[in-house]
């Protein structure tokens, strides 16, 4: 049976191949990224595709639009850069892929846009948290010095801060039973790994870089200056991209259930709720680039709800 499911992976990953190279296809991967760096594009996701068992079983077509959509952001699909992931699934046509914004593509595409001097987050380790004044948005901590010694510690927090180009700061700190009520709340794939000892989600592999990304996440989407293509990432983020440029998302628990319980790679997750909150906020960060683009320069007034 291993060698049969080893034999129809790799006859996928060959005809995805032979799938980027039809004329039709090539059209439409250079109209978006150029004829000089298709070759560099369909090699990258060939690579993708190739690395990652689950991913060829999805249908051609939404492993590309997924990674047309990280080429546009200028992102890269290398798990070990983090920027973005495909991310396979079940749904009712079939396995598909569905575009994952990772913390290092949050933190790419904001120090693009030119207007961050600083930004920065990372986990609080448990005796380094002296105080923290949420009012102020001040924190003391004494960090363990020895990176060895410190990745031992267990982690009892996130801090999360930026600082834009004019001055204007922003910070702030979540505990980790803070995060762990996030996660459980937002993502119905990781409270099911959670009731049945799972660890197939994103949440309960790299639940540190998942908080990373809420974190990033809850500062940028609040108060943070984001450029078209943040505004983009952060608006395809979880997300199916359709044939016609439009997406779906998994929304429901009932949703996620079926999802996590047929698909054989079980690593699903969702945070379509969060998304639905975000919306508004993303309206105004939207009127303060067009204000900036405008010249109305005092855009710090603008970052508060």
């Amino acid at each position: 049976m291993a060698v049969q499911n080893s034999l129809v992976a790799k006859k996928k990953a060959t005809g995805f191949t032979a799938y980027l190279t039809a004329d039709a296809v090539k059209e439409q991967i250079n109209k978006v990224v150029g004829s000089k760096n298709g070759t560099r594009f369909i090699s990258s996701i060939v690579s993708a595709v190739n690395n990652n068992k689950e991913l060829q079983t999805c249908s051609n077509a939404s492993i590309l639009s997924a990674a047309l959509l990280g080429e546009s952001l200028n992102l890269s699909p290398s798990p070990q850069l983090g920027q973005y992931y495909l991310v396979p699934f079940n749904n009712k046509d079939g396995k598909v892929a569905q575009f994952q914004l990772g913390y290092k593509g949050y933190i790419q595409l904001a120090i693009r846009s030119g207007q961050y001097k600083k930004i920065n987050v990372l986990s609080i380790k448990e005796g380094e948290l002296v105080r923290y004044d949420p009012l102020n948005e001040e924190i003391e901590v004494n960090l363990i010095e020895d990176e060895e010694e410190r990745e031992k510690v267990p982690t009892i927090g996130y801090y999360a801060m930026f600082e834009y180009t004019n001055g204007f700061k922003k910070a702030m700190y979540w505990s980790k039973a803070k995060m762990e009520a996030h996660a459980l709340k937002y993502s119905a794939g990781y409270a099911a790994d959670k009731r049945k000892g799972n660890q197939y989600t994103f949440w309960s592999k790299d639940f540190d870089g998942m908080a990373y990304k809420t974190m990033l996440r809850q500062l940028i989407s609040k108060w943070g200056i984001m450029s078209i293509d943040l505004v983009t990432a952060i608006d395809s983020d979880m997300a199916v991209i359709n044939s016609d440029g439009s997406k779906s998302y998994v929304e429901t628990e009932e949703d996620m259930n079926n999802y996590t319980e047929n698909s054989s790679d079980k690593v699903v997750d969702s945070e379509a709720t969060e998304k639905k909150e975000d919306t508004e906020e993303k309206g105004d960060t939207k009127q303060q680039e067009e204000a900036k683009e405008e010249g109305d320069d005092d855009i710090s007034k603008a970052l508060f709800e």
